[in-house]
């Protein structure tokens, strides 16, 4: 068995898993290349792991053009969760449509206003998530364990792809065939919202284009986050 084969067999066993231990889980997807991969791995087997992502409402429209891609190829509806609209009204009003500029704080206040309240809508009632996050992503995912205890939302937290690298994600989709987001052909490694996320320069990690006018230590948006600091979430991984 190649290692690829062997990697794609382990995390098709960890999502079964995650069906029959953990139902109901669902997967937040970002709709980039590691989602994807997951996607198809979760609807080619049928598994009852419901599938959702977070539209911000500044997303690429690359980005949004990925929903309709899974729905033709899959025939399947990603669920779209969005930030309330007092909420957002009431960070624009008071601080400027793009004052996440100006501050990690009011960066994080966007994303907590844009991700991580409609995050806790999404994953209400539920006994897990999946994410596709990957140790190879950044430093501050360098000890992601693929099964981890998350106190913030209290529920189990998986990570499937947490062992793949980018030359797995990759060679995995063009094998499958898998429709993935058009920026990534544009140098976008990584992709979150639109002002937020630029190509990446050759050499760059392939987070350096995410609020690339941060330090790396800080750039997290809150999801993976309890009270706007990175949290050390135990494993409970055998």
């Amino acid at each position: 068995m190649s290692y690829i084969t062997s990697l794609v067999a382990d995390t098709q066993q960890t999502l079964a898993r995650i069906a029959l231990e953990f139902s109901p889980a669902v997967f937040a997807s970002s709709l980039a290349a590691e989602d994807m991969v997951l996607t198809d791995l979760i609807l080619k087997a049928r598994l009852p792991i419901g599938i959702f992502s977070l539209e911000t409402g500044r997303l690429h429209p690359e980005t949004l053009a990925v929903v309709d891609q899974v729905k033709a190829r899959y025939g399947y509806d990603i669920a779209l969760f969005r930030p309330r609209v007092e909420a957002v009204d009431a960070y624009v009003a008071q601080n400027g449509l793009n004052a996440f500029y100006d501050s990690v704080e009011m960066r994080r206040e966007c994303c907590r206003v844009r991700k991580v309240e409609p995050l806790g809508r999404a994953l209400a009632g539920n006994k897990a998530w999946i994410t596709g996050q990957r140790r190879a992503q950044s430093s501050t995912r360098a000890e992601l364990a693929i099964e981890e205890d998350d106190p913030a939302h209290g529920m189990t937290k998986f990570n499937p792809l947490a062992d793949w690298s980018e030359d797995d994600i990759w060679h995995y989709l063009r094998a499958n065939d898998v429709p993935y987001n058009a920026l990534h052909d544009q140098g976008f490694p990584s992709i979150g919202c639109a002002p937020c996320t630029r190509a990446v320069k050759p050499g760059e990690d392939v987070r350096a284009g995410r609020w690339w006018w941060e330090n790396p230590d800080s750039k997290e948006c809150g999801l993976h986050l309890v009270d706007g600091k990175l949290i050390r979430i135990k494993s409970v991984a055998a």
